[in-house]
């Protein structure tokens, strides 16, 4: 059986990172491949019981360390019991965020370094990487737009630290796609859903 294909969709918070996974799941489905659709910190019942300790806002929450170690647990186990064995029946996995948000957060926004974070992830996943990451990128003031819209005053433990924190998280994410440009696909959020997905399904055209 061929082996099927890992999609990663990245970026900061109001980029669309959920609707255009939804939208690759549903064309690709269209085309009659069979695929999954799931989210990182998630996926798996361990891995979601570790996005409530992660994301809640009770507290006073997790240290850097232990905050990237909860999350290479969470992937560890989303890997293990979802990805892995899809890919194995030739499904593609399309997956709202992956190693490179704990890159871009926990290194990037929160000061580890980035071979701490890929250590984890061996260890932890056995340093298995998408074969393409979407990186969607979007202008700030779009996204506070977004948020607010989304959110309110009800943003996640993540989602609600301060802008410089996320500044720092955006310029990690670039970093790394100028860093491995075979590896990730930049594409403009500002537009419309519709205008992205197109974008995304330019991008898929050797994988298709």
């Amino acid at each position: 059986m061929i082996r099927g294909k890992f999609i990663a969709f990245e970026g900061g918070e109001g980029a669309g990172k959920s609707t255009q996974a939804r939208l690759l799941a549903e064309a690709l489905r269209a085309r009659g491949q069979a695929c999954v659709i799931t989210r990182e910190p998630g996926g798996t019942p361990g891995a979601e019981a570790i996005r409530t300790l992660l994301l809640g806002t009770e507290g006073e929450g997790w240290h850097p360390r232990a905050e990237a170690l909860l999350f290479a647990a969470a992937r560890s186990d989303h890997v293990e019991r979802l990805i892995l064995p899809a890919l194995e029946r030739g499904e593609w996995v399309i997956c709202d965020r992956f190693v490179d948000s704990s890159r871009a957060y926990q290194g990037g926004g929160s000061g580890l370094s980035d071979a701490e974070v890929l250590d984890l992830h061996r260890i932890g996943s056995g340093g298995l990487l998408p074969d393409l990451t979407l990186l969607i990128e979007v202008s700030p003031t779009v996204v506070a737009e977004r948020l607010a819209l989304r959110d309110g005053d009800n943003a996640d433990r993540i989602g609600g630290r301060d802008a410089t924190y996320h500044a720092a998280v955006a310029a990690a994410f670039g970093r790394f796609a100028a860093a491995e440009p075979e590896r990730f696909a930049r594409i403009s959020g500002d537009s419309s859903a519709e205008a992205v997905h197109r974008a995304v399904m330019t991008s898929l055209e050797s994988l298709l």
